[in-house]
């Protein structure tokens, strides 16, 4: 099987490649703006890698797409704190340029898995919340935040469309909190456009006080980067018994608080050498979010999400607890002191 993955040097394209290559005898079409995560598989004969545009590489992508068994358009942007800074981007990239990927698989026959997200739930009211059931909410207009949300959510009706009317064959995948190696970079952190750990650990690091907006109180299900990756290698093996269905990946058992996190983020760098000195001075403060987002930004209070469906069609659940997963993803920081 010929996998073609594009954004394939970010967080998740980065580890599935890896997984892939271990664990498989599948070849890989790789596509992004660089490989600096994931160069050193050049000489992998199972390995291709092309350096390009989404936006310009119209031609190629039609080839490769065409050349390929599956297709995983990874490219997208998926950082709050872009949302709001440059929603137009965020749309060209996450919606338009998807679209174009999607359209392209159905006029050659391919198979497409599709990053979905947790965002389409929104501010959703169910406690668990279900691929088939569970509504999807997000706020006004004026709150940009929501438009990555809206453009994925958009993007699933449109793929099972596909389904219904052209017979597109596909799986959408919405992670949830996924934490691992190289989900951000100190350089992402120093402009505060980093995800929560990262963010936490660079401010300890830097000596900056971790901020927790408004208090902390929001709750989300963290998930290691390897269980994801078990959960995608699990879909792509599977065709028959995931086609046509929408999964969450995620682990409802690592529900916390982004204060427990942050506490728990503290706690284990007293325990790595390197980061003790810093992570026993480490300094919490509360901001609103207004003062550290600016105006457009909402949020929800909690994102649980059901594990059933992909429980029952390809036996998967996740295995890392949280403390496990936060401490490998702070650890990676330790082997990489400039960060990733």
């Amino acid at each position: 099987m010929n996998i073609l993955i594009l954004g394939a040097n970010g967080f998740i394209g980065s580890h599935l490649i890896a997984a892939i290559l271990e664990k498989t005898d599948w070849t890989i079409d790789a596509f992004d703006l660089t490989d600096s995560n994931i160069s050193q598989y050049g000489s992998n004969p199972a390995f291709t890698f092309t350096k390009g545009d989404i936006f310009t590489a119209d031609e190629w992508l039609k080839t490769a797409v065409e050349r390929s068994d599956a297709v995983l358009p990874l490219a997208g942007i998926a950082k709050p704190a872009y949302y709001l800074s440059r929603p137009l981007w965020t749309f060209e990239l996450d919606f338009e340029q998807n679209l174009k990927i999607v359209r392209m698989c159905v006029e050659a026959d391919k198979r497409v898995v599709f990053p979905s997200t947790s965002e389409v739930y929104g501010m959703s009211t169910d406690t668990v919340l279900r691929e088939d059931e569970s509504p999807l909410i997000v706020g006004p207009i004026n709150r940009m935040r929501w438009i990555y949300s809206c453009g994925k959510q958009m993007l699933d009706r449109v793929i099972a469309a596909y389904g219904q009317e052209r017979g597109l064959r596909y799986t959408l995948f919405r992670p949830f909190n996924w934490i691992g190696p190289r989900l951000d970079t100190f350089q992402d952190a120093e402009e505060r456009t980093a995800r929560s750990i990262t963010q936490m650990v660079y401010d300890i690091l830097s000596g900056r006080p971790v901020t927790l907006v408004n208090g902390g109180e929001q709750h989300r299900s963290f998930t290691h980067i390897s269980d994801g990756i078990a959960g995608l290698l699990a879909i792509l093996a599977n065709e028959e018994a995931s086609n046509g269905k929408i999964f969450n990946i995620g682990n409802p058992g690592n529900n916390a608080s982004i204060k427990e996190l942050a506490h728990l983020v503290i706690d284990i760098m007293k325990g790595i050498p390197a980061f003790a000195e810093a992570a026993a001075n480490a300094r919490v403060t509360v901001m609103p979010a207004e003062e550290y987002y600016g105006n457009g930004y909402d949020d929800m209070q909690n994102r649980v999400p059901s594990i059933e469906a992909i429980g029952t069609a390809l036996g998967w659940a996740p295995e890392v607890p949280l403390r496990e997963a936060v401490a490998l993803t702070i650890a990676s920081f330790a082997e990489q002191p400039g960060g990733r």
